[in-house]
């Protein structure tokens, strides 16, 4: 048995229980976060400092951004998603 945290249906409160918008939130999110994260990383090396590259590597993009939808830090503007229907 593993245990997920966030737990899915936490994530899924924080999109209107849309499967698809939660992914899509956390992949924006993630990517943003990978970015931040290179950049943190070119400028440990400039700085050579190990414990900046290793803070960094320390969990995966798309793990914070589930944390960080979970706990209501990152939203989104309904008025400014396309929503078509099929």
């Amino acid at each position: 048995m593993s245990i997920i945290e966030p737990r899915i249906n936490d994530l899924l409160e924080e999109t209107d229980q849309d499967r698809f918008l939660l992914c899509a939130l956390a992949s924006k999110r993630a990517h943003d976060i990978n970015d931040m994260m290179r950049g943190q990383r070119n400028r440990a090396i400039q700085l050579q400092t190990a414990v900046e590259i290793a803070r960094a590597a320390d969990k995966k993009p798309l793990t914070i951004a589930f944390n960080e939808i979970a706990a209501g830090d990152v939203s989104y503007d309904p008025d400014s998603i396309d929503i078509k229907n099929h």
